[in-house]
């Protein structure tokens, strides 16, 4: 026999409300708890159901009496002495009513998210304000710098593109959502090395230096080494670990630009990061009892950095057009080895922008992000090389040799 969708709808009602009241018990809330807010929330399912029958007046109806009932509760009800004044209480009641108003309505999947995020979100204040706490005016900057360069400035730019064919690909936009999207990923990884900077191990060093610039944390810790040689090992293991999830940042952005294709240039760019992985992982094993800590890291959506790499990105966007238009596959080699020297995310994503428009096969896409690739341990080699100490240069020497010879493999043996 089939359930009854109404009974389904209750339960799920049901449920979410004892997840939110659970959570307010816990913390000691007066007049709302375990009990109310699954009455709640079965209310609010219940209103949806008659708003069917007699009109959209009852949840109307029924979101005022859950608005009257927090208020005489909080003005007659009574209050713990210790217990913090504020208005969360009363927000997440309104919120869970319309929870279970949404089991009924649907998508039963929106009031699930909605419902278990509302839990989890009560249940991390004193996560969420240690971490406003540490933040300084720096990091709240960047924030807010973000906030306008994806929220102010791209909706204005026009989406159309400029420029005398064949290279008529300058589209602000488009540039500028590639400009959004890099920030966003340098701006995922400085807001985790702010929480976790300070004690993270040289693991969790490579990792998140890799997310915020590779390349700047091959040169701080080359520095690093130079000044205290017994720290090479831990420098060698970071430096390559940052290298290694620039594998894994370049997917991501492949994955947003030419999802579609992502099957056909993904396994040979995860065949060399799975080399630099198993790198990575042996030299944890001769490095991993020495303490180590994240130099201190550059805000990631200064306008200025946000300008620049919008000014690169179009350049190379260009570069790439021309090159393949008057030198052929020859020409895009040259300018990803040019460009992928110092910034792997410009040359990534004009080509994957080039391959989701039809402009470039999958095939020679890949190849032109692993050569890009190349160049950019190329030039990280010579910054340990210049700045570094001996064991230092020795050890990344023979893992970046190591990839660079498997990376050639891969460009000449790789089928298509």
């Amino acid at each position: 026999m089939t359930p009854d969708p109404a009974f389904a709808a209750l339960g799920i009602a049901l449920g979410l409300g004892l997840l939110v009241g659970l959570q307010r018990e816990r913390v000691a809330v007066h007049f709302a708890g375990v009990r109310t807010f699954p009455l709640i929330a079965v209310m609010g399912a219940v209103c949806a159901m008659l708003a069917d029958r007699f009109g959209g007046w009852i949840l109307g109806a029924g979101l005022a009496g859950v608005i009257t009932t927090s208020v005489l509760g909080n003005v007659f009800g009574p209050r713990r002495a210790e217990e913090e004044t504020g208005v969360t209480t009363e927000m997440a009641m309104l919120v869970v009513f319309l929870v279970g108003a949404l089991a009924w309505t649907g998508p039963t999947s929106v009031a699930v998210v909605v419902g278990g995020g509302v839990a989890v979100l009560l249940h991390a204040k004193a996560a969420l304000h240690g971490f406003v706490r540490r933040l300084g005016e720096k990091d709240t900057r960047a924030i807010f710098q973000f906030a306008l360069l994806s929220l102010v400035i791209l909706p204005v730019l026009p989406d159309r593109a400029f420029g005398p064919e064949p290279i008529d690909v300058l589209n602000p936009r488009q540039i500028w959502l590639m400009v959004v999207l890099v920030v966003g990923i340098s701006l995922g990884g400085y807001a985790a090395y702010k929480a976790l900077g300070a004690r993270a191990g040289a693991a969790l060093s490579g990792l998140l230096g890799g997310l915020i610039s590779s390349t700047a944390t091959t040169v701080s810790y080359a520095r690093r080494s130079a000044e205290a040689p017994t720290l090479a090992a831990t420098a060698a293991m970071v430096v390559m670990l940052a290298s290694t999830v620039v594998y894994g940042r370049v997917l991501v952005e492949v994955a947003v630009v030419a999802r579609p294709l992502l099957g056909q240039i993904a396994p040979p760019l995860l065949a060399l990061g799975g080399v630099s992985a198993l790198l990575s992982a042996l030299m944890w094993l001769v490095a991993r009892r020495q303490p180590s800590e994240l130099p201190e890291q550059a805000n990631p959506t200064e306008l200025k950095s946000a300008l620049a790499f919008g000014a690169m990105f179009a350049v190379v966007l260009v570069a790439v057009a021309a090159g393949r238009h008057f030198f052929g596959r020859g020409g895009l080699f040259v300018v990803a080895a040019l460009s992928g020297m110092t910034d792997m995310d410009a040359i990534t994503l004009s080509t994957a922008n080039m391959i989701a428009e039809d402009r470039l096969d999958a095939s020679t896409g890949w190849r032109v992000i692993l050569v890009a690739a190349m160049a950019n341990l190329v030039f990280k080699g010579a910054a340990v090389a210049a700045l570094g100490s001996p064991a230092l240069r020795r050890a990344i020497a023979v893992a970046f040799g190591f990839i660079l010879i498997a990376a050639t493999g891969v460009l000449v043996l790789w089928p298509g």
